[in-house]
């Protein structure tokens, strides 16, 4: 039963990242391309945690670490970028 969640999960997420990545294609303006961009790392954080367990490897969860904390420090970033009007304002 295990295995069978699992390979729900497993393409359930990969699903996701086709449509967020179509989103991100079709985005009109630029807070929707950072809105889709944070959405896309958030399911390769998700995804890099089914491999860790799938695996047994414990360093695909520090990649997820790594990869959310540079995610949001990105999305910070880009908010006060765009919110400013530019990047010493």
């Amino acid at each position: 039963m295990l295995h069978v969640l699992f390979v729900v999960a497993l393409i359930w997420n990969t699903l996701l990242l086709v449509a967020g990545g179509l989103v991100l294609l079709r985005a009109r303006d630029v807070v929707q391309r950072v809105l889709a961009l944070d959405l896309l790392a958030a399911l390769v954080v998700s995804l890099l945690a089914l491999l860790s367990y799938y695996h047994h490897q414990p360093y695909y969860l520090d990649a997820a670490v790594a990869l959310a904390l540079l995610s949001f420090v990105a999305t910070v970033a880009a908010a006060r970028y765009l919110g400013s009007g530019g990047p010493f304002e």
